[in-house]
């Protein structure tokens, strides 16, 4: 159980543990979660709707190609610009600020885009969403990863790409239901977009339930309230002392101490060598796992299978099948996230997602188009077995990794840098591809085939592991050893004096013993 003795215990030997307000917590920002994934996956069977062409007068428009084309695209570039103002406001006014204010925004351009009388103002709201997306994206694991035990990190922040999952399957089949609604006439696009609004204001009202990171609420010198919220987030009735929380805390008032020093501004990332490596790091991490190319997939799933021969419903009904079955991947994850080691899970992910898509690149080379109905069976099952490997291992473990890469102080601005190099391959890939799919077909799928072959190597070799650690260490595995204020395993509670016991380690191995009074 980790006692030294009847008077001591050393607290990096103790297991954590979760409880029902760490579960709680989770569950409640699900709904922000579902509000990225629907404003993402929503906009493709808006387009594929007869009545949105129609209303818009899309099918006599000679620029109409570029006006789809556009609707798409501006979703990425907001994405690209979003996220860049998120740090200001999380780092100013708190993670949970972060969330509300990217809930009401997508919630505004949810309404105005269901609203629309004009294409244009359709495409600025669109944009709107996509840059109030990608702030969730980035607001919501910046948040969990702050408030969870470090041992269960991964797979519990991997709720939020369940949930953000569970929004892209809702979006496909509302948009698979809605297709089916000719009474509505012109109009029967505007209800799946309106759905979208829904999710974002359910959102906003599950935030009075959820606490401010202990993290931020440390960095503005909120340290009661801080203690308060760790007391609750350890709270275990084997550790009625609470042991971890009070070693948590003394290691975040420690950390912050040495942290108010350093330099935390966006210029400070690129011009210290350590900051540099990690956002390198994350961009690259996000870089490398969007060219497995499943949101190519995602996107134009119904167009790769037209390509394949199948009719209307099939093309609306095996997207939604497969974001289905992209969820039951995702819960399956959990488990394994934190056993594996970073690097090499997201290396075999990218290698494993490099393989199907090999043997589906063949399949349409060699069968399409064609009469022999097992190989187009099975150039749809290989998109099935992609998501084993990308869901399982690339999308699993993203979103703890990426905050683990960056200490307190400048954790928001190297996330959301990160979602913004995210956003930035995609308006790549996707835009490229339906003129790809269209002149070079098959070949297309060489790109993400060549990427994750190289990109697993790179990954394999220079990441490195980060999980099962306490935000505060992880400095170490970057080269800022000595940027570490203390390890818990240096941390002792006395039962007796009811103090913490530092026995922290100096550069030239002198051992520094100071009691602090645990309140």
């Amino acid at each position: 159980m980790g006692f030294l003795s009847s008077e001591k215990t050393q607290v990096g030997e103790r297991k954590q543990k979760i409880n029902a307000y760490n579960i709680l917590i989770l569950f409640l920002l699900a709904p922000g979660s579902i509000t990225y994934g629907y404003s993402a996956a929503i906009i493709a069977t808006t387009l594929g709707q007869p009545s949105f062409s129609e209303y818009f007068g899309l099918l006599t428009r000679t620029d109409a190609t570029s006006i789809f084309g556009a609707t798409g695209g501006v979703f990425f570039v907001g994405g690209v610009i979003g996220p860049l103002f998120l740090p200001w406001i999380t780092d100013r006014f708190g993670r949970k600020w972060g969330v509300a204010i990217s809930l009401i925004l997508n919630a505004i351009s949810a309404a105005f885009m269901a609203g629309s009388t004009n294409i244009g103002e359709f495409i600025f709201f669109r944009f709107l969403a996509g840059a109030s997306s990608f702030m969730l994206l980035g607001a919501i694991p910046l948040l969990m990863n702050e408030v969870v035990p470090s041992t269960m990190r991964g797979g519990l922040v991997e709720l939020h790409a369940i949930f953000f999952i569970l929004g892209f399957a809702i979006a496909s089949w509302v948009g698979f239901g809605f297709s089916f609604w000719t009474s509505g006439g012109m109009n029967a696009w505007r209800p799946p977009l309106a759905i979208q609004a829904g999710w974002a204001l359910l959102g906003l009202p599950a935030l009075l339930w959820i606490p401010e990171s202990p993290r931020f609420l440390c960095m503005k010198g909120r340290d009661e309230q801080a203690q308060d919220i760790l007391f609750k987030l350890h709270s275990d009735a084997d550790d009625p002392e609470h042991t971890f929380a009070k070693a948590e805390f003394y290691q975040i008032q420690k950390q912050l101490h040495i942290d108010r020093t350093l330099g935390s501004g966006w210029l400070h990332l690129f011009r210290k060598p350590s900051y540099r490596k990690r956002v390198f790091l994350a961009c690259g991490l996000t870089g490398l796992i969007q060219s497995s190319g499943d949101l190519v997939i995602n996107n134009y799933g119904p167009t790769l299978y037209k390509n394949l021969g199948y009719g209307l419903v099939k093309q609306l009904l095996y997207p939604s099948a497969w974001l289905t079955f992209t969820l039951g991947m995702s819960v399956i994850a959990m488990p394994l996230i934190d056993r594996i080691p970073r690097n090499k899970m997201v290396a075999i992910g990218l290698w494993g997602c490099m393989s199907t898509l090999i043997v589906e690149a063949a399949l349409v080379a060699n069968f399409v188009p064609s009469t022999n109905e097992n190989a187009l069976r099975a150039a749809v099952a290989m998109l099935f077995v992609f998501q084993v490997f990308d869901v399982v291992c690339l999308n699993g473990p993203e979103w703890a990794y990426l905050g683990e890469m960056f200490p307190t102080h400048i954790r928001a601005k190297g996330y959301c840098l990160a979602m913004s190099m995210l956003a930035l391959v995609n308006i790549v890939f996707t835009q490229v591809a339906p003129v790809a799919f269209a002149t070079v077909g098959w070949k297309y799928y060489l790109l993400f085939i060549i990427l994750p072959f190289f990109g697993g190597i790179v990954i394999w070799i220079w990441y490195p592991d980060t999980r099962n650690l306490p935000l505060e260490e992880l400095a170490a595995l970057f080269g800022d050893q000595d940027e570490v204020a203390i390890y818990q395993a240096e941390i002792e509670l006395d039962h007796n004096t009811h103090t913490i016991v530092d026995n922290h380690h100096g550069k030239d191995g002198t051992t520094f013993i100071e009691n602090r009074q645990s309140v």
